[in-house]
C-alpha cells in the first residue's frame, strides 16, 4: 500500500519508456542525457520498469554487473542510488531523497509517487480495445489512443541490455497487433487514408516488419495511388534483398499483381498510350524488370517460339561465397548491385533480366545458339571479375533453352 511521501504534493509524474526514457514532474524533465553514467540510468530504468515490486540487492547486482565488473558490488549499488537521488536534487525535486526507498535489504521505486508510465498505459489500452463486447467504434477509438502513445520501442536507448530484450520484444509485438487490429476496423469503414498513416508510422518503428508494408501498399491501391504503391513495392523488395537477403513473399507478390491489373482511367488518345509505353532513349543495355513481369514475358516468348521456331535461352547467374554458401548480407547486397550493372552493360536492349532470388539473376536471351549464349554468360562473369576483383564471392552461370508452349 502506497504511503505519503515527505515534501511531495501528489502532483502527477509522467514517465515515458516507449521510444526513450523521460521523467516529467511539472516543468522539470529528467532524461537519460542528464545522467553522467550509463549505470545510473540503467538502475533507474530497472526500478521503474519493475516499480510494483521490491528488488533485492542480489538481483540488482546481477542485472547491473557481471561477476568481475566490481570488487564491491553492494557498495557500488549504494553509490548509484545516492547518485540517482542527487540527480533529482540537482533538478530541484523537493522529494529527491524519497524517490527510491530501501527496506529489508531491497530497493524499490517509491509507490507513494503518483506516476503514469506510458508503457503500462499502452498495455492497458490494448487490453481494453481487444474487448469484443465494446462497439467497433469504441474499440477503434481506444486502439488509436494506444497507437498514439507508442513513440518507439521499449527503452530503445537501452535495447542492448539483457533484461530489456524480452520487454522490448513483448511491447513490439503488442504494438503490431494493435496496428493490424485497428487497420482491420478501419478497413470495414473504408478509411484507407487513416490506414496509410498508421502503416507509415509502423514502418518507421520497424522497417523490416513486412505486414506493415503490405498494409501500406494495400491502402495505397484502394486509394487509387497505383504509382505510389508500385514505388513502395520496389523500395521494400530492394530493402529486403539488400539488408536481409530474402526474396519478396507471396503476399507481396500478390499485391504487385494487383497493382499491375488496376486501371485508373480510360485513355482514348493512341499517341498518349504510345508515349506511355515507350522506354526512355537514355536507357541502355538489357531491360530489367520485376520477376512477375519477367514470368509473363517468358510465357509470351514461349508461345512465340512454338510458332516461329525461334531459339531463346534462359540464363541464371548465382552469387555465392568461396565455399558455395550465401555471402554475408551486406556483401551480398553490394555484389548483387554491381552484378546487375555488369549484366545490363553486357547485354543488348532486346535481352531481359530480372532478380529471381536474393542471390540470383535470371536472363532471357533471344536469337542465340547455346554456344553463343554460353559465351554471353562467360563474358558477363569475366567482365564482373575484371571490374570488381574479389576473393570473397564467386559467380556461377547456367544456361537452358526455353521450353516452347505448344
Amino acid at each position: 500500500m502506497a504511503e505519503s511521501v515527505p515534501n511531495y504534493d501528489g502532483s502527477p509524474i509522467q514517465i515515458e519508456m516507449l521510444g526513450g526514457f523521460n521523467i516529467t514532474m511539472g516543468e522539470v524533465t529528467i532524461s537519460d542525457s542528464s545522467a553522467r553514467t550509463h549505470q545510473v540510468w540503467s538502475l533507474l530504468e530497472y526500478l521503474i520498469a519493475y516499480r510494483h515490486k521490491t528488488i533485492s540487492n542480489e538481483e540488482l547486482i546481477r542485472v547491473l554487473w557481471s561477476e568481475n565488473d566490481s570488487e564491491q558490488p553492494a557498495n557500488a549499488l549504494k553509490n548509484l542510488v545516492y547518485r540517482i537521488r542527487t540527480l533529482f536534487a540537482n533538478n530541484n525535486v523537493p522529494f529527491a531523497k524519497n524517490v527510491i526507498v530501501y527496506e529489508h535489504g531491497c530497493y524499490s521505486w517509491n509507490e507513494g509517487l503518483n506516476c503514469t508510465v506510458d508503457a503500462e498505459e499502452f498495455e492497458r489500452l490494448y487490453g481494453e480495445a481487444s474487448n469484443k463486447n465494446l462497439t467497433e467504434e469504441e474499440r477503434l477509438r481506444i486502439y488509436l489512443e494506444a497507437l498514439d502513445l507508442y513513440k518507439g520501442d521499449f527503452l530503445s536507448s537501452s535495447h542492448f541490455e539483457e533484461w530489456v530484450v524480452p520487454l522490448s520484444t513483448y511491447f513490439h509485438a503488442l504494438y503490431f497487433k494493435c496496428v493490424q487490429e485497428s487497420c482491420q476496423l478501419l478497413q470495414k469503414r473504408g478509411d484507407y487514408q487513416s490506414i496509410e498513416t498508421i502503416a507509415q508510422k509502423a514502418i518507421i518503428i520497424d522497417q523490416f516488419e513486412e505486414r506493415a508494408h503490405i498494409t501500406l501498399i494495400d491502402a495505397m491501391i484502394h486509394q487509387g495511388k497505383q504509382q505510389q504503391a508500385l514505388s513502395h513495392y520496389n523500395y521494400v523488395t530492394d530493402l529486403f534483398y539488400r539488408e536481409l537477403g530474402v526474396s519478396p513473399s507471396e503476399p507481396l507478390r500478390n499485391l504487385y499483381r494487383e497493382i499491375s491489373k488496376t486501371v485508373n482511367s480510360v485513355e482514348t488518345d493512341l499517341q498518349v498510350v504510345k508515349e506511355d509505353l515507350n522506354e526512355s532513349n537514355l536507357v541502355k543495355g538489357a531491360y530489367y524488370c520485376e520477376y512477375e513481369v519477367f514470368k509473363n514475358m517468358y510465357r509470351v516468348e514461349a508461345r512465340s517460339a512454338a510458332r516461329t521456331g525461334q531459339s531463346i535461352f534462359i540464363g541464371l547467374l548465382t552469387v555465392t561465397d568461396m565455399h558455395d554458401g550465401v555471402p554475408e548480407i551486406k556483401l551480398l547486397g553490394k555484389t548483387m548491385k554491381q552484378l546487375l550493372e555488369t549484366i545490363r552493360n553486357s547485354l543488348r536492349k532486346g535481352d531481359i533480366v530480372s532478380r529471381f532470388s536474393a542471390t540470383q539473376y535470371v536472363l532471357m536471351l533471344p536469337t542465340v545458339t547455346f554456344e553463343n549464349g554460353s559465351m554471353v554468360l562467360d563474358r558477363i562473369v569475366k567482365r564482373f571479375r575484371a571490374e570488381h576483383p574479389s576473393k570473397l564471392v564467386k559467380i556461377h552461370s547456367k544456361l537452358l533453352p526455353l521450353d516452347p508452349i505448344m
